[in-house]
């Protein structure tokens, strides 16, 4: 694989805060974007050969001094996988140079199987052997114990774009935990699959940090998660030795379906990259009595309750002339929902369809929903009022859906929050 020039190196590790030997590969950054637009098909599509390729292939190929002769532990899912869709798991454990001793897992656990909210629990991988730690069980962060006799700490999971999701602070978490044992972090990344241009949402009130929101971050960030680790040293205090080896191939114009690597749904209710689309917006809806489709197949991508009148909320929001979206009246039947709303009941709503991905933005469609199925609703509406505050990041949505007041109304104020995030996350971005 060719190398990039070490002065071009030399510049980019320096604004990436991480050294030029991981970023040999050139960060994708010599590679031509292949942008959404009108014409985008959004559903995740496989080539033959990925035009990307994610960290674990590029530590293998050409990083590999990061780890050699070093006993690591791995922190994982199901999602980390190389472009081939061999587990990083079965590649490290089998490689002569590396010791993989110690697994550990986040929520949904280490296949993805476990439904959001519950527990996972230790175990012993089948494969190899290696004691699998929880981390989203008695603790959210790797106790001293867990890292005993350990070289180095990878992590190696697949992000979905939005700051609700709990794989990067599990990755901040376990950051925290390796500065405080002296221990180097290595973060194998993966690309962002809903794209690194659009920054959109309102950035989180650090009063309401929590497991879903736990630094001032936008609701869609536009990063990786090796940007994201950058991000969390540089800017809020994460003291730890950092590396990031760096995708191959990614740009910031990308989706997941550019980059020919086959989708494994992140966690239960992320079935396709649709779904991750709307997800910045919609799960929002988590912190009310709608459904936002959890047991069924397009759970994120549509919402809904018995009460509601679907095609009067189609031709509202149609009428809203929102960008980038179309709403089609819809009537779905949750089976076996996580949330348990509406098991086995039909319930009547609105599905969300993206149509040019370069202009759509989820949080404001989000809020416009939220507005108008709130006062169509009337008394039957219900908040979780601690659940949706800490998911906006902020009580001001739900005190402005219930004062009535418009979608640019709750969100003014939004652009200017964003500049101020992007001018924060410029210094650590890896990729063009």
């Amino acid at each position: 694989m060719q190398r990039q020039s070490a002065q071009w190196l030399q510049g980019l590790a320096a604004a990436c805060a991480i050294s030029a030997p991981l970023l040999t590969l050139g960060c994708g950054a010599e590679t031509e974007g292949a942008g959404g637009g009108p014409d985008s098909d959004v559903r995740p599509s496989a080539s033959a050969v990925p035009s990307v390729l994610p960290g674990i292939d590029v530590l293998l190929a050409d990083s590999l001094h990061l780890v050699r002769g070093r006993r690591v532990g791995l922190i994982t899912n199901h999602t980390g996988v190389g472009a081939d869709g061999v587990s990083s798991i079965d590649r490290i454990f089998a490689h002569p140079d590396v010791q993989l001793v110690a697994l550990f897992s986040p929520e949904h656990g280490i296949r993805g199987a476990v439904e959001a909210g519950t527990e996972v629990a230790d175990e012993t991988d089948p494969e190899t052997g290696i004691p699998i730690h929880s981390l989203y069980g008695q603790t959210l962060k790797p106790v001293p114990e867990m890292l005993e006799g350990l070289d180095a700490l990878l992590f190696d999971i697949q992000d979905v774009g939005s700051r609700y999701y709990t794989y990067i602070y599990t990755m901040a978490l376990a950051m925290e935990a390796a500065g405080e044992a002296a221990l180097p972090f290595i973060v194998l990344d993966r690309p962002n699959p809903v794209g690194g241009r659009l920054v959109q949402g309102n950035v989180l009130d650090p009063a309401l940090s929590s497991f879903v929101g736990r630094y001032p971050i936008p609701m869609r960030h536009g990063m990786t998660p090796g940007e994201l680790a950058s991000l969390f040293r540089s800017a809020f205090g994460v003291d730890v030795d950092l590396r990031v080896v760096p995708l191959q191939g990614w740009t910031r114009d990308m989706l997941y379906s550019d980059t020919g690597l086959v989708w494994r749904a992140p966690s239960p209710n992320m079935p396709d990259l649709e779904s991750a689309l709307h997800y910045p917006g919609t799960c929002l809806f988590e912190g009310t009595n709608l459904s936002v489709g959890r047991g069924t197949d397009r759970a994120f991508q549509w919402i809904g309750a018995p009460w509601l009148d679907g095609d009067q909320l189609a031709r509202t929001l149609t009428d809203a002339r929102l960008p980038g979206v179309r709403f089609y009246p819809a009537r779905f039947t949750p089976e076996g929902p996580g949330d348990g709303k509406f098991d086995g009941i039909e319930v009547n709503g609105v599905r969300l369809e993206v149509t040019d991905p370069s202009i759509y933005d989820p949080t404001r469609v989000a809020i416009a929903l939220l507005v108008e199925s709130r006062w169509m609703s009337g008394d039957r509406w219900e908040w979780t009022p601690e659940h949706f505050d800490r998911l906006a990041g902020t009580q001001r949505v739900r005190n402005g859906v219930e004062l009535g007041e418009s979608e640019s109304d709750i969100t003014r104020g939004w652009v200017q929050d964003i500049e101020a995030f992007r001018e924060l996350r410029d210094p650590v971005l890896i990729y063009r």
